[in-house]
C-alpha cells in the first residue's frame, strides 16, 4: 500500500487477494491459523471481501475486472465456512453481485458449489448466527463485536447488529440462489421440496424490508414453467402466497404474480385453484399495486376468460368458489348497469344500504352478532358499487362480526375487501386492526405484525377521534424484533432462549393503550 505508483500498487493489492487463501501454512493465507491471529490481520479476510462487494456493486466493468483477478476461489473459500458466519456474509453478498451481471455469471455458474452452499446458508444461517455468536454472550469473538459496533457498542448493540447480519446473510443468500433461478437449467437444484417448504418462511423482517428474500425468490421460481411444478405440488406454499397477498407485506403483489402465474397454467391450475381462487376474488377491487395497475380488472378478465373456458372452468371448482366467482362477475354488471341509473335512483340505494346498516348496528349492539352480519350482507347488496367509503365500512363492520364468532379465515376475507377498496391500499385503520387479530386468531404472526404496526401508524397520523395521534408509536423502521417480537421466519422463536412480546401481547397492548384513550367506551363506525 505504500507504493507511489498507483499501477503497481493496485496489481500488488490484486495478487496478494488473489493468492490468500491458497498459500500454504508457511504463506499469509487463510490456511495459516497462527498468521490469521496475528495482530490485525483476522480483519483482511472480511475486509478483502466486503471491498469486492462494494466495487462490483452495479458496475460490471469492476466485476469483469475482480474475475479476471481470480476473486471467485477465495470467495468461494470464505462461503464454504473456512472462517465464520462473518466472512460468510461479505463472501455471499461479493457473489451476489458478480452474478448479477451476463459477463460474470458463467464464472460463477462454472463453480457446482456455489449454488449448494447458498441453498443451505439460507436454510441455516439464522441458526447458525445464534448458535456461533448470540446464544453465548461470554464466548464471542472480540473481532466479531468489532466489526458489528465499531468497537462502540455493548452487549445489546453487538446482539440488534448481530440479528440484523442473520438476516443480511440470509437475503444476500437468496439473492444469488435467485441469479441461478433465472437459468432453468439449475431450478431442479433449486426446486427440492425441503428448501421450497422454508421459502415463504425467509423473510427481511423489519430491518431488510428492502429485500423481497423468500418471496422474491419464489416469484422467479414461478415465472419459469418448470419451477410452477414443484411449487404447486407443495400445499405449504401455496397457502403461504395466499397469505402473502392478503397482507400488508411490501412484496405483496410477488405472491398475486406467484398465484396468477400458477392458476395460467394448466399443468398447476387444478392443483391450486381451490385456494388461489379466494383469494384473488378478494382482491378483485385492487387499483394500483406496486407496479400493477388495474390488477384487479386483471383478475376479473382472467376469472371470466377461466369460467368460460370449455373443459375447464366450472368443473374443476367447487361450489362455494364457484358462487363466489359469480357472484364477483356480477358485481361487475352492476357496476356498468349503475353507471347509466338516474343519481336519484343511486340515492335511494344508498339510503336503503344505510338504513339496513343502522339496523345491523342495532342487533350488534344487543349482542346478535349472527343478525348483524346478515344484514350488513343485505346492505352490502344494496350499496352503490360506486359509494366505496360506505363498502369500505360494512364490509369491515362484517369482520368484525366474524371475529366474534371465532371465524378468522371469513374475516380476512371481508377485511381484505374493505382494505383494497381504500385508497392508498391497506390504509384503512380498523380494518387493519380486525385482520391483524384474525391472523393473530390463526398463528399467522408475521402478517398479523405487520397489520398492527400499520394499524399503530395510522391511527398516530387520523383526525379520527377514535384514533390516538398525540401519542408516538412505533414505526416500521424502529420497531426492535428482539425487544418486542420474533416473528416467523426471522430469527425464529424456537432458537431463542430468552423473553419476547409475541404478537397475541403486542396486540393487547395496544388494545389497552386504545381503550384508554378512549375511556373505556368502545365506538363503532
Amino acid at each position: 500500500m505504500k507504493e507511489a505508483n498507483p499501477s503497481k500498487r493496485r496489481a500488488s493489492v490484486l495478487k496478494f487477494f488473489r493468492e490468500l487463501p491458497s498459500q500454504d501454512d508457511d504463506g499469509q493465507g487463510l490456511k495459516n491459523r497462527r498468521w490469521l491471529s496475528h495482530d490485525q490481520n483476522i480483519y483482511i479476510p472480511y475486509y478483502a471481501a466486503h471491498i469486492i462487494g462494494s466495487y462490483t456493486m452495479n458496475m460490471e466493468e469492476f466485476a469483469e475486472m475482480a474475475v479476471h483477478a481470480g476473486v471467485i476461489p477465495p470467495l468461494v473459500e470464505l462461503l464454504r465456512g473456512r472462517l465464520t458466519w462473518v466472512e460468510q456474509r461479505v463472501a455471499v453478498r461479493a457473489l451476489g453481485h458478480l452474478a448479477t451481471y451476463a459477463s460474470t455469471f458463467p464464472a460463477l455458474a462454472s463453480q457446482g458449489e456455489i449454488l449448494e452452499l447458498s441453498i443451505q446458508l439460507a436454510m441455516s444461517s439464522l441458526e447458525i448466527v445464534y448458535s456461533h455468536f448470540y446464544q453465548f454472550v461470554d464466548r464471542r469473538l472480540s473481532y466479531h463485536c468489532d466489526l458489528l459496533t465499531r468497537g462502540m457498542g455493548g452487549v445489546e448493540m453487538e446482539s440488534r447488529k448481530a440479528e440484523e447480519w442473520a438476516s443480511q446473510l440470509q437475503c444476500w443468500s437468496l439473492q444469488l440462489i435467485n441469479c441461478f433461478a433465472f437459468k432453468p437449467e439449475f431450478l431442479p437444484t433449486i426446486c427440492k421440496p425441503e428448501f421450497l417448504a422454508k421459502l415463504p418462511g425467509m423473510w427481511g423482517g423489519l430491518v431488510n424490508e428492502s429485500s423481497p428474500a423468500g418471496i422474491g425468490l419464489l416469484r422467479t421460481i414461478c415465472h419459469h414453467k418448470l419451477g410452477r411444478g414443484p411449487v404447486a405440488s407443495c400445499p405449504g406454499v401455496i397457502d403461504a402466497l395466499c397469505n402473502i397477498a392478503r397482507s400488508s407485506d411490501d412484496w405483496q403483489h410477488m405472491a398475486i404474480d406467484c398465484l396468477l402465474w400458477l392458476l395460467q397454467d394448466p399443468s398447476t391450475c387444478h392443483k391450486v385453484i381451490d385456494k388461489a381462487l379466494p383469494v384473488l376474488i378478494d382482491l378483485a377491487e385492487v387499483t394500483i399495486l406496486g407496479d400493477h395497475k388495474k390488477l384487479g380488472d386483471s383478475i376479473v378478465n382472467f376469472l371470466q376468460e377461466y369460467i368460460q373456458s370449455p373443459g375447464t372452468g366450472r368443473n374443476s371448482i367447487s361450489s362455494h368458489v364457484k358462487d363466489q366467482v359469480e357472484e364477483l362477475l356480477d358485481s361487475r354488471e352492476r357496476l356498468k348497469w349503475e353507471k347509466n341509473m338516474p343519481k336519484e335512483d343511486l340515492h335511494i340505494k344508498q339510503a336503503a344500504a344505510l338504513v339496513v346498516k343502522l339496523e345491523g348496528n342495532s342487533l350488534f349492539s344487543s349482542e346478535d352478532i349472527s343478525g348483524a352480519a346478515s344484514k350488513y350482507s343485505e346492505a352490502l347488496a344494496l350499496c352503490p358499487m360506486r359509494s366505496k367509503k360506505e363498502r369500505i365500512v360494512l364490509y369491515s363492520n362484517r369482520a368484525q362480526c366474524h371475529l366474534l364468532l371465532q371465524q378468522p379465515l371469513a374475516a380476512v376475507s371481508d377485511a381484505t375487501r374493505a382494505l383494497c377498496l381504500n385508497k392508498p391500499i391497506n390504509r384503512h385503520a380498523k380494518s387493519l386492526w380486525r385482520r391483524a387479530q384474525a391472523y393473530d386468531m390463526l398463528g399467522l404472526a408475521k402478517e398479523s405484525l405487520l397489520d398492527a404496526i400499520l394499524y399503530i401508524n395510522e391511527c398516530s397520523q387520523s383526525t379520527d377521534p377514535d384514533g390516538f395521534s398525540k401519542n408516538k408509536v412505533p414505526s416500521m423502521r424502529s420497531v426492535s424484533l428482539r425487544n418486542r417480537c420474533v416473528p416467523l421466519g426471522y430469527l425464529e422463536r424456537r432458537l431463542l432462549n430468552m423473553e419476547v412480546y409475541t404478537v397475541k401481547v403486542l396486540l393487547e397492548i395496544v388494545v389497552a393503550k386504545r381503550a384508554m384513550i378512549l375511556n373505556g367506551k368502545r365506538r363503532r363506525e
